[in-house]
C-alpha cells in the first residue's frame, strides 16, 4: 500500500566552509536572484570578489586533513548518539557532504547540530582557534526519496 507522505527517507546536507566561494568568484556564484533551477550564474568579477573577500571576519575556513578527519569524527559521533543512519559522507577541503537519516527530526536542527559539533570537535582537537564559525550560514539541504509504509 502506498503512503504518500511528504517525509524524506535521508536528506542530503551540503555544507560549505566560509570565504571559500565568494560572490565575484571566476567559477560564478548563485545569489537570491539566482537560486533556481536552471537559472544562471552571476559572472565572475574580480573587483567584487576582492570587495567580499576584503569584509570576510578572518581567514577562509579550508579543511586540512587534520581538520576533516576532526569533522568525521563529530558527524559520525553525532550520528551514532542520536541514531542517525548515515548513508554517504563526503568532506572535501571546502564543503561537506551527508547523506543522513535523521529519523523524522527538523532538517535545519539536523544541519545545526552537525555544524556545530564538527566545530566543536575541531577546536578540541586544536585545529580551530577561531572565534567565528568556519561554516558560511546558507547550506543545501534536499529530501531523499519519501518514505512509504
Amino acid at each position: 500500500m502506498w503512503n504518500d507522505t511528504d517525509r524524506p527517507l535521508a536528506l542530503l546536507i551540503t555544507f560549505r566552509c566560509r570565504g571559500t566561494w565568494l560572490h565575484g568568484d571566476q567559477r560564478g556564484s548563485v545569489d537570491r536572484a539566482h537560486n533556481r533551477y536552471g537559472s544562471s550564474r552571476l559572472k565572475s568579477d574580480p573587483g567584487w570578489e576582492r570587495y567580499n573577500a576584503r569584509k570576510l571576519k578572518g581567514e577562509p575556513g579550508y579543511l586540512t586533513a587534520e581538520r576533516r578527519r576532526s569533522v568525521e569524527k563529530a558527524i559520525r559521533e553525532t550520528c551514532k548518539i542520536r541514531g542517525w543512519l548515515i548513508y554517504a559522507l563526503n568532506i572535501r577541503t571546502n564543503h561537506v557532504h551527508i547523506v543522513v537519516a535523521p529519523s523524522g527530526h527538523d532538517p535545519s536542527r539536523v544541519l545545526h547540530a552537525l555544524k556545530a559539533n564538527a566545530t566543536r570537535q575541531m577546536r578540541e582537537d586544536g585545529s580551530w582557534s577561531h572565534e567565528y564559525s568556519p561554516w558560511v550560514d546558507k547550506e543545501v539541504i534536499e529530501g531523499c526519496g519519501t518514505s512509504g509504509t
